[in-house]
C-alpha cells in the first residue's frame, strides 16, 4: 500500500508514492504534524536551496517540507537508541537522500531527530525543527550567548516571527535583557513570550530606537531588511550579529570587522533537544495559527507567503 505525499506538478498535486523503506542508519516516522515554513513554497518557485535540493536530493517528484513529528514505526538495522512506538521531532534533509516532510510518513537519521517528552503534544513538536534550531544557532552557537552570564543585552528584530519568537525565549532561558521589536498589534504576544523591552517599528527606526539600551551582546535580526552595519554599531566589542534572512545585506557580511553572520537552520539531537526542553519545562512556548489537512497544503502556503502570520502553520496527515 502507497501513502499520500505532496509533490510539486504545478501546482501541488497529492500523490500515492510507495511508503519509503528506512535504510540501515534510519528509522521511518509516522507523521503526526508538519510545520509549514516560507523555505517551503520558496523551494517550489527556484533559487539555490531548490537546485541544491534537485541537485543533491532524492528522484523527483520533489516532496516538499522539513519540520515533523510523529511516531516510529520502522528501524533500520544499525540504528540504536531508538524504537518503533517512540514519539520523535525532527527534520528532513534532502542532501541525504530523503524526501520532504510533506508526507503520511517519513525517513530521517537518528542525529536529525529528539525525543518528545510525553508532556509535550506532537503538535507542538511539529513545528520546532527549522524556526526553533535557527533561533538556536542565532543565539546560542554563532550569538555565543553563554550561560550564566551577567544579563548581557540582545535585540531579537522580528520578534513576533517563527524564528522571533524561539529566538526571544532562548535568549531568556540564558538570562538575557531581551530587547524585541515588532509591529505593534504583537507588542502584548512579544512580552508574554518574556521581552524586558518591546520596540514598536511603527513609531520610528527600530536601531535607533534600540540604541539607548545598547550595547548588544548578540544582535538577531529575523526580518533581514535592516542595515547590517546599523546592527553592528550597537554590538558590545564581543557582540554578534545574527542574519536569519540575509537578503541584500549579505554582501556586509565580507565587511570588516566581520561580526555580521548568516544563518540557515538545520536540524540537529543537540538542536533539537535544547529546544524541547523548554517546551517541557513550559519555559518555551510554541504558537499555533492554524492546522490545514494535509491535502490543503496550497491553502498554507498562500497564507504563508502573506507573512502576516503569527505563530505556526501546521499540515495534519
Amino acid at each position: 500500500m502507497g501513502q499520500r505525499s505532496w509533490a510539486q506538478k504545478q501546482p501541488l498535486e497529492l500523490l500515492d508514492l510507495p511508503v519509503p523503506e528506512p535504510k540501515p542508519d534510519e528509522v521511518r516516522v509516522r507523521v503526526a504534524a508538519i510545520g509549514v515554513n516560507p523555505v517551503d513554497w520558496k523551494m517550489r518557485e527556484g533559487g539555490p536551496i531548490r537546485l541544491a535540493a534537485r541537485l543533491l536530493g532524492p528522484s523527483l517528484p520533489f516532496v516538499p517540507g522539513l519540520d515533523f513529528a510523529g511516531t516510529v514505526e520502522a528501524v533500520g538495522a544499525k540504528v540504536s537508541g531508538l524504537k518503533i512506538g517512540d514519539r520523535v521531532a525532527g527534520g528532513t534533509d534532502f542532501s541525504r537522500g530523503q524526501r520532504g516532510s510533506y508526507a503520511e510518513c517519513v525517513t530521517a537519521r537518528p542525529d536529525q531527530l529528539c525525543r518528545v517528552p510525553d508532556n509535550v503534544s506532537l503538535e507542538s513538536a511539529g513545528g520546532i525543527a527549522v524556526a526553533g534550531c535557527t533561533a538556536w544557532m542565532s543565539v546560542i552557537e554563532l550569538g555565543q550567548l553563554a550561560k550564566g552570564g551577567s544579563n548581557p543585552a540582545v535585540l531579537i528584530l522580528g520578534a513576533a516571527g517563527g524564528v522571533g519568537q524561539f529566538a526571544v525565549q532562548i535568549a531568556k532561558l540564558r538570562g538575557a535583557q531581551v530587547v524585541a521589536v515588532c509591529s505593534a498589534k504583537n507588542v502584548e504576544l512579544v512580552r508574554a513570550l518574556g521581552a524586558d523591552t518591546v520596540l514598536d517599528y511603527g513609531k520610528g527606526d527600530a536601531l535607533a530606537q534600540a540604541r539607548p539600551l545598547a550595547p548588544y551582546q548578540v544582535v538577531v535580526d529575523c526580518v533581514g531588511g535592516y542595515s547590517a552595519s546599523g546592527c553592528r554599531d550597537l554590538l558590545s566589542a564581543s557582540g554578534r550579529h545574527i542574519m536569519v534572512a540575509a537578503g541584500s545585506s549579505a554582501p556586509q557580511m565580507l565587511v570588516p570587522p566581520f561580526k555580521s553572520k548568516n544563518v540557515l537552520g538545520r536540524a540537529t539531537t543537540e538542536r533539537l533537544t535544547g529546544v524541547m526542553q523548554g517546551i517541557s519545562s513550559r519555559q518555551i512556548k510554541v504558537a499555533i495559527a492554524e492546522r490545514f489537512p494535509l491535502a490543503e497544503a496550497e491553502k498554507a502556503h498562500a497564507m504563508s507567503r502573506l507573512g502576516r502570520t503569527v505563530g505556526k502553520l501546521l499540515l495534519i496527515p
